[in-house]
């Protein structure tokens, strides 16, 4: 009964989340994902290495799926996403850790230009929200 609560609490974190925040939860999974396809291939784990490559293989899928077409950045970002999909099959299917060096600091990189671009629109939202309010107040100033 209480795991159902808590799988409930987390249904409703996610659906309150805002896009950049969904979008960083992915990648921050797919990240940690990768680390246990290195663990399992280091370990001879094939299990788990499978168990988790087939998890980054379905967040990169929801991440291409879910590409909004009318930015051009989406083609190249779903030209990306093929290559991490192709890659991460040649990891599970391969158990090759080559592969697997090549492209977390890819997706590592990708994640962090994420995290930038979602703080970058955060601070213009915040300064686009104090510009009205500051242009406002020598305007109550001079009626007062």
């Amino acid at each position: 009964m209480e795991h159902n609560g808590y799988q409930q609490y987390q249904e409703q974190s996610v659906l309150g989340m805002s896009a950049n925040e969904l979008l960083l939860l992915l990648f921050d999974e797919l990240i940690k994902r990768l680390g246990r396809c290195d663990l399992a291939l280091a370990q001879k784990n094939y299990a788990l290495l499978d168990e988790s490559a087939d998890r980054c293989l379905a967040i990169v899928r929801y991440l291409d799926d879910t590409l909004n077409f009318d930015y051009p950045i989406s083609a190249d970002l779903h030209r990306l996403y093929d290559y991490f999909f192709y890659e991460l099959s040649r990891i599970k299917v391969g158990r090759n850790k080559g592969e697997l060096d090549t492209i977390k600091p890819m997706l590592t990189d990708l994640r962090d230009t994420f995290r930038q671009a979602a703080a970058n629109c955060a601070q213009e939202e915040k300064a686009a929200h104090a510009a009205p309010a500051a242009q406002s107040q020598p305007a109550a100033a001079v009626q007062g």
